[in-house]
């Protein structure tokens, strides 16, 4: 299903899941790109520059090779940055904080919001992203909800309740310690899925219960190679999993090439055409929201309107 003209075509079966309680959205950097926010990429471009530093040539070949948790860890460690993890965190905090004045800063954190509370009121929703844009819609609408931060995470089965902050979340006024505490390198990852492997039984378990759905990742996103490396380690040990799900985008001609890139990983893609900043993506999300807000008429009349040309994402900037 299209809920908007042009937009990513939804599963029905994805829908009906959805429906049913039993998705759950995962969210990264590229939701917060309407505030301004960068994705991995970017974020490891503004941390070298703001920080003054020139990529060695270890450091080049990883941001080439797209593995920016490594070229995080090289920088912060002893042939990187003066000041070392500390200096480079601050500075962390310092990009990461959104611009709320921007078009539509917060609306596609509301409309999530809105997709992840269960029709008995329960909220299921994580996120790798350390931003407060969650926070402040949480705020604003005057939501009753809890969130969960790194490490401490609760059994997402189902009486989870809440958001997860799957590798940390920015404190208003986050000290060192706070800091320290993010996923960001290498070795935070290593420590999160290999060595101490919290994230990774978290991430198993809510696999094995919930079909989840990714949105705001790119295809090399090291997070999600984290993840998908977990959840195979699971599959040599015998364990299955429901379908997963990615929005994903495609520039012109290279849809099959971008699908068959998703399914390699064993993720169904849902894909639409890039365009300016993912606003198909983004305003499919809000128009999704408020049809799940709206019930089965809201669903009916979304059908009708892309069938005839029409959506309430015309309506709505992008």
């Amino acid at each position: 299903m299209q809920f908007i003209k042009n937009g990513p075509d939804i599963p029905e079966h994805l829908l009906q899941a959805h429906e049913d309680g039993r998705v759950v959205f995962f969210c990264g950097a590229g939701i917060s790109r309407p505030a301004g926010l960068p994705t991995f990429d970017g974020l490891v471009e503004r941390l070298y520059a703001d920080l003054g530093e020139q990529p060695s040539a270890v450091q080049q070949i990883a941001i080439k090779a797209g593995q920016y948790d490594t070229a995080i860890g090289l920088l912060e460690g002893n042939d990187g940055v003066v000041g070392g993890r500390e200096k480079v965190r601050q500075q962390l905090a310092k990009i990461l904080s959104p611009d709320f004045s921007a078009l539509n800063a917060t609306t596609t954190h509301e409309a999530l919001l809105t997709l992840a509370r269960q029709r008995e009121g329960r909220y299921r929703l994580i996120t790798t992203n350390f931003d407060r844009l969650f926070e402040e819609v949480i705020g604003a609408k005057g939501l009753s909800l809890a969130t969960y931060q790194a490490p401490l995470l609760p059994v997402p089965k189902n009486r989870w309740d809440g958001l997860v902050y799957l590798h940390g979340l920015l404190a208003a006024t986050p000290t060192a310690s706070d800091l320290d505490r993010l996923v960001l390198s290498s070795g935070d990852f290593g420590l999160a899925y290999l060595t101490e492997r919290w994230a990774a039984r978290f991430v198993s378990e809510l696999f094995r219960n919930f079909t989840v759905c990714f949105v705001g990742y790119s295809i090399n996103d090291p997070v999600l190679r984290y993840m998908m490396d977990a959840l195979a380690a699971d599959r040599l040990l015998g364990e299955s999993s429901p379908e997963m799900f990615a929005f994903g985008s495609f520039s012109k001609g290279k849809e099959e090439l971008r699908a068959n890139e998703w399914r390699a990983k064993n993720v169904t893609p849902i894909l639409s055409r890039e365009h300016s900043r993912h606003t198909y993506l983004h305003k499919t999300l809000r128009n999704w929201a408020e049809t799940y807000r709206d019930g089965a008429l809201g669903k009916r009349t979304h059908r009708r309107g892309v069938r005839d040309g029409e959506t309430a994402g015309q309506h709505t900037p992008g």
